[in-house]
């Protein structure tokens, strides 16, 4: 048996929904169908992807390996059939939030004068620590503070370091201060996101830190958050170049340490258009 688009569909739509009821439904296939094209799959692998003990199933460690390899290609496939993409390949670039703060415009106004053939796609994917580019929605990524499986997965070039700043509401007493420390901000609640940010409760020192926090799901809602008032937050450097709003201060903060941006690529490359991205980057940041 020869594994196909398809059986890669349906363990996605089976890891996604952690249930093979639903994933079938979603597919709108048969339940007995669906578990055999996941038993196919499995045997052309020689390996187990999902663990059936339970009523809610669960990826193995080889699957939850695999479904990144999956999303890849589904995402590559897909992107390849396009009909709005058919005259042209665009180049994705990824990140979680604030792209390359000040630097964004230059990149993206300098590849285009040197590279008018490949369009630049600037993606913000919120639901992605990695921005995409682990599961193939995006080609090239911009990441803060990479996760540790990133150093070993991808290509990384490094781009700069951001200082960190707090942002509090306009009225806040602290809005006025000229610089805050951490412990300024331990007794207000703290907007997090626990998905894509760079600041968790590991920021603060062990037993200093906030006493609540508030989690968002993506920087708008972060900074609607913090401009009404209900919380305050951490950020770097590029979000007060790319975020700037009224109702919230940006105060620099003393004592936390930078942020490292990086670029990060799979190998072979997605597209061919990488390897000059990388070098217009550091040229840009550079400069």
């Amino acid at each position: 048996m020869t594994a196909d688009l398809r059986h890669l569909r349906a363990f996605l739509a089976i890891a996604a929904e952690g249930n093979v009821t639903r994933a079938a439904a979603q597919l709108h296939v048969t339940q007995p169908a669906l578990s055999r094209t996941l038993r196919q799959l499995e045997q052309h692998l020689g390996v187990r992807l999902v663990d059936r003990s339970t009523h809610h199933l669960r990826l193995t460690a080889a699957g939850e390996t695999y479904r990144q390899r999956a999303e890849a290609a589904v995402a590559a496939v897909d992107a390849t059939l396009d009909p709005a993409q058919a005259g042209s390949w665009p180049l994705r670039l990824g990140h979680a939030w604030s792209a390359l703060g000040v630097h964004t415009t230059a990149l993206l106004r300098r590849w285009g004068r040197a590279h008018p053939d490949v369009p630049l796609e600037l993606l913000r994917i919120d639901d992605d620590r990695a921005a995409g580019v682990l599961r193939g929605r995006s080609d090239v990524a911009i990441l803060r503070d990479p996760p540790p499986d990133t150093l070993t997965t991808l290509r990384i070039a490094h781009l700069l370091t951001e200082h960190r700043f707090a942002v509090v509401p306009t009225d806040s007493p602290l809005a006025a201060r000229p610089e805050l420390s951490l412990a300024d901000l331990a007794a207000e609640p703290v907007a997090m996101n626990p998905i894509t940010g760079s600041t968790t409760r590991g920021l603060w020192p062990a037993g200093a830190g906030p006493a609540r926090v508030v989690d968002v799901g993506n920087t708008d809602d972060w900074l609607i958050t913090i401009a009404a008032g209900r919380a305050v937050g951490v950020s770097t450097e590029a979000t007060v170049a790319v975020y700037p709003n009224p109702d919230v201060a940006y105060v620099p903060l003393m004592d936390a340490p930078p942020v490292t941006v990086v670029l990060a690529w799979p190998e072979p490359v997605t597209h061919p258009s990488v390897p000059p991205l990388v070098e217009l980057a550091l040229e840009v940041v550079g400069d």
